[in-house]
């Protein structure tokens, strides 16, 4: 680990009682205070992955995930928003130079807001794309810097045939955050504190330079992970899940050491041998999924150095990874919720929003349980050739 990511995450440390104190806020106020915010991109959360050309911290994916997680196990919604502007870290280079010198203008600390459903079209128009579209789950889009949308390319009113049979042509737009409409949409469950309202645009002419063709962008700067952009993602999620894991594990032991005993229990929880067995279970698991997720991670950062991180079957493998790691944070949460007993079920409980953040997590496209059945099918294929095309429809 490096000098610099030990000093961000220890910046990181120094900020969480602060920011979990504040949770209730950040639940009621469905957003991440703008004061906290400033706090993270002062200490350098929004520059991991920008390059050392730009002022940023260049750091390597497995290091990039470690602080995703880290601020995730303060809170979740805190760490699910840097999630996606790491994401936008990665998507930034694909841009065309001098777009991206504008997105960093004025200093490497930019927050994105993103989304990869291509539920927008972009018309090519005399001097750039007219777009139309509402996008959901846009996380983030109230303290968003810029905020970057997948849209299908149509002509004469129909999609563009992309290049693999079947997909419309995707392309992405990005434009300042003040360019957005946002409609308060966001009414959840869980990961409340993310802000992910949805957005629109209508009949918005952009500059050419707002937009990204997908399927052949290249990246205008020196960037492993832009290339694998789709692949990445998933990777990022697991990292949120795994930090939400570590946070609810926190909670529960600080709920045992602090001398809680059950009604008609022989034992206060920490010495009762059911409660320590329970929690040893979860901890074991844990730490399978925080192991999956280091491996991977610099797995995925070897391909990058290699330029093969956009290959297909590593599209499968990632998200086959996001459904284990989520899933299994999920469950650990449950686990511990139910160990708590009945005091977990108030609202001043931060296991029962650990619950229900995990839940709302699992709930993500990259997250499905559906993605394993593709990964069965490229175990079953004999050439391994023949597994499916990766495609840029979320």
């Amino acid at each position: 680990m490096t000098k610099t990511v030990q000093h961000l995450l220890a910046n990181i440390q120094d900020l969480a009682p602060d920011i979990a104190a504040r949770a209730a806020e950040i639940e009621a106020g469905r957003r991440i205070p703008p004061d906290i915010v400033e706090k993270l991109r002062s200490i350098g959360v929004y520059r991991t992955l920008v390059p050392k050309s730009h002022g940023g911290f260049e750091l390597d994916l497995a290091s990039a995930v470690d602080v995703i997680a880290a601020l995730s196990r303060i809170d979740g919604s805190l760490g699910w928003s840097a999630m996606v502007a790491t994401g936008g870290q990665v998507f930034a280079p694909l841009l065309s130079k001098d777009m991206y010198n504008q997105v960093y203008a004025k200093g490497p600390d930019v927050a994105f807001a993103g989304s990869a459903r291509p539920t927008g079209t972009m018309e090519a128009v005399p001097g750039g794309w007219r777009v139309n579209g509402r996008w959901p789950f846009m996380s983030g889009c109230l303290h968003a810097d810029w905020i970057a949308t997948f849209c299908i390319a149509i002509k004469d009113g129909k999609p563009i045939q992309g290049p693999v049979p079947g997909i419309p042509a995707i392309r992405a737009c990005i434009l300042p955050a003040q360019e957005w409409q946002i409609e308060d949409t966001w009414h959840v469950m869980g990961l409340k504190g993310t802000g992910s309202h949805d957005i629109l645009l209508k009949d918005m002419i952009v500059a050419d330079a707002s937009a990204v063709d997908l399927a052949n962008a290249t990246p205008c700067i020196p960037a492993p992970l832009a290339r694998g952009l789709q692949n990445v993602l998933p990777l990022l999620h697991s990292a949120n899940s795994v930090g939400m894991g570590q946070g609810v594990l926190d909670d529960l032991t600080a709920v045992a050491r602090g001398g809680r005993q059950q009604f008609n229990a022989a034992v206060p929880l920490r010495d009762s041998e059911l409660f320590q067995a329970g929690l040893g279970h979860a901890a074991a698991e844990l730490r399978a999924a925080e192991a999956l997720l280091q491996s991977e991670a610099a797995r995925y950062w070897r391909y990058a150095l290699a330029g093969t991180l956009q290959e297909a079957a590593l599209l499968t493998r990632a998200r086959q990874t996001s459904a284990w790691i989520t899933s299994t944070c999920a469950r650990i949460a449950e686990v511990c919720f139910r160990l708590a007993g009945s005091a977990a079920i108030y609202e001043s409980s931060p296991l029962q929003r650990r619950l229900r953040d995990l839940q709302t997590a699992a709930q993500h496209y990259t997250a499905q349980e559906r993605h394993y059945a593709i990964a069965g099918q490229q175990l079953l294929r004999e050439d391994a050739a023949e597994a499916p095309k990766a495609t840029l429809v979320a």
